[in-house]
C-alpha cells in the first residue's frame, strides 16, 4: 500500500483571503473542508500538493493555497476517481488543478514550470477529522 504523511493543513477564510494554518480540520461529506472557502464546491473542495514538489520549487508550504500539503506519496497525475484515506476522511481526485495567473505572480515562467504538478483537487466522499501527522494512503475501498 502506498502511503504518505499529511506535514501542513490550512484553511482560507474567504476568496483571495490568506490562508490559516490549523492543526486538525473537520472535512464534510460532499462538501470539504469545514471553514474553507471552497466549502460545498462540486469538484475543488480539497487541494494537495506533495512537499517534495513545493522544494523543488523553492515553495514553501501553503505558498500555493493547497489545503493539505503531503510527504512520501505522490499524488500528481492520479487519474479522476482515485480514492485517498487522509486521516478519518476519504477523498477523491477530481482532477489536477491547472496553474493560475496567481501562481504566474508568484514568479515568472512559473505557471508553465507548474503544468501537470500545480496540485490535485479532491472532493470528500466520507468526512472525518484530518490532522498533521495523519498518514495518507492510496486506497480501493
Amino acid at each position: 500500500m502506498v502511503h504518505g504523511k499529511i506535514v501542513n493543513l490550512y484553511v482560507k477564510p474567504g476568496h483571495k483571503q490568506s490562508l490559516t494554518e490549523v492543526s486538525t480540520v473537520q472535512a464534510e461529506s460532499n462538501m470539504g473542508l469545514v471553514g474553507d472557502a471552497s466549502y460545498g464546491r462540486s469538484k475543488r473542495q480539497v487541494l494537495l500538493i506533495e512537499k517534495e514538489t513545493l522544494d523543488e520549487f523553492g515553495l514553501v508550504p501553503g505558498q500555493i493555497k493547497e489545503n493539505i500539503t503531503i510527504e512520501g506519496i505522490r499524488v500528481a497525475g492520479l487519474s479522476e476517481g482515485t480514492l485517498l484515506e487522509a486521516g478519518e476522511a476519504l477523498l477523491e481526485v477530481t482532477g489536477d488543478c491547472q496553474p493560475c495567473q496567481y501562481i504566474e505572480d508568484i514568479r515568472p515562467g512559473l505557471r508553465n514550470e507548474m503544468t501537470g504538478r500545480r496540485g490535485t483537487l479532491c472532493r470528500v466522499i466520507e468526512g472525518g477529522s484530518v490532522q498533521v501527522g495523519d498518514s495518507i494512503l492510496l486506497t480501493d475501498r
